[in-house]
């Protein structure tokens, strides 16, 4: 049976993002006319997402960026269900690398040459939903008799705006300390908890550096998501309380930003880009020679397969309070689709089916957002990690990242400074006071 503070966890965090979102929609479950049954009592099934009567063939063409790498052969597992229960609708999978995806899907959007489905984090779901460029999913809901109770209700509300259903969650995931236990056990350094701060942070991460000049005691990128939970951790933020001004430039965030380029350029517990000389962080870690990463969730699958030490994971250090990552993306379909129908029970199979559900679980790729109790008792009994009850724990922390119309130019702003003080080419400071100053100037709040 499922913990409660497992599905009291689950509502908090996808509530908070819910009431993050700029126009989440006040929803509830909908009467969807066959009595709306219970998780336990109904699954929407493979074979529950039949399409119409139709011989003909349609062709859904679905572009994601979750699906790439070693999580491609799970995306095949799930259109290979949904085919086969589904004849006459046939997947066309294209992934694209996350840091090319919302550029070229700008394009493609602007250009009438979108997907006929596609996957949105939700940073850029609000922008998109804006723009009037998404398919309203109610009617759909409502023809297909869609039980809603299927999904966690804040999850779903989350995916809308201006009480329009233009989305569904794919999955959600989290950020936790992931540590090697060996080199821990090696340098004579106590194991991570969930009441650490970054004082015990950085005192094991020197411990580790210690060992040899190859090994490196912790991995956390200087960039704008990491830069942003970091500035909760410490009591900062990046925008004032009715977020109608940017406030980058803070003592808090000051000392945020020194602490982190303190890590690679003084006492370079964190390697610099040169002594990484183009091996990836991940990499690194697997190889032995990284202390501690911080890292998200869907790091676990390739983790569980490929790396050879022990290792385990713990609820992310704070300073002043603690505050964890929590992303979630969604699944939505072109306005102008000519496949919309077929595109609704892929991305509906997605969702909420418990075969796509499963699959998910088992591969240890995020989370998907069903209330199935079975479902997520299954991902907990899962190891490594021993400790994946910390994947929940860190819930009781989160923070959503400020969702603003113009969230990609936000993020590419300031991911330019912090670069900046990284590199040692801008102190702290200086590079705060630029980013306030260029976003001040460009960005309309």
């Amino acid at each position: 049976m499922v913990k409660t503070g497992l599905l009291k966890a689950l509502s908090f965090i996808l509530a908070a993002i819910m009431i993050a979102s700029l126009a989440a929609c006040s929803g509830g479950k909908s009467d969807n006319g066959n009595g709306s049954a219970s998780p336990s009592q109904a699954s929407p099934s493979a074979s529950s997402s039949a399409p119409t009567s139709s011989d003909e063939i349609v062709t859904v063409k679905f572009g994601n960026f979750s699906g790439a790498g070693d999580t491609a052969k799970y995306l095949d597992q799930m259109k290979a269900e949904f085919e086969q229960a589904n004849p006459n609708i046939k997947v066309e999978i294209e992934t694209i690398a996350y840091g090319d995806y919302f550029t070229q899907m700008q394009t493609r959007v602007a250009a009438g040459q979108a997907p006929d489905a596609y996957e949105l984090n939700y940073e850029n779901f609000v922008s998109y939903a804006k723009k009037g460029v998404l398919l309203d999913l109610n009617p759909l809901f409502d023809a297909t008799q869609f039980d809603r109770s299927t999904l966690n209700e804040q999850a779903l509300n989350a995916f809308s705006s201006d009480g329009v259903q233009y989305g569904m969650p794919g999955s959600f995931s989290n950020v936790l300390l992931i540590y090697n236990k060996e080199l821990f056990q090696k340098a004579n350094a106590e194991l991570p908890t969930k009441d650490w701060t970054w004082k015990e942070f950085d005192d094991a991460a020197a411990k580790i550096r210690a060992l040899d000049k190859n090994t490196f005691g912790v991995f956390q990128p200087i960039q704008f998501h990491e830069f942003y939970k970091l500035v909760q951790q410490n009591n900062g933020s990046l925008l004032n309380a009715d977020k109608t001004a940017f406030t980058v430039n803070t003592p808090e965030n000051v000392e945020t930003l020194q602490r982190l380029v303190d890590r690679v350029l003084t006492t370079n517990v964190m390697p610099t880009q040169a002594q990484l000389s183009g091996v990836g962080d991940w990499d690194l870690f697997k190889a032995g020679r990284l202390g501690m990463i911080v890292t998200g969730v869907w790091a676990f699958s390739d983790f569980m397969q490929n790396v050879t030490f022990d290792w385990d994971v713990a609820v992310e250090p704070g300073n002043k309070k603690k505050a964890t990552h929590f992303f979630s993306n969604g699944l939505v379909i072109n306005k102008d689709s000519k496949a919309a129908e077929a595109a609704f029970q892929w991305i509906k199979f997605l969702s909420s089916s418990k075969e796509a559900a499963k699959i998910r679980v088992d591969a240890g790729w995020e989370l998907p957002a069903v209330t199935y109790p079975d479902v997520l008792e299954a991902y907990l009994s899962m190891t490594p990690p021993a400790n994946r009850q910390a994947v929940f724990d860190s819930l009781d922390y989160l923070v959503t990242p400020p969702v603003i119309e113009q969230f990609g130019e936000m993020s590419d702003i300031l991911g330019i400074h912090l670069t900046a003080a990284s590199e040692g080419a801008k102190t702290a400071q200086q590079a705060l006071d630029d980013a306030q100053k260029e976003l001040t100037e460009k960005i309309k709040l």
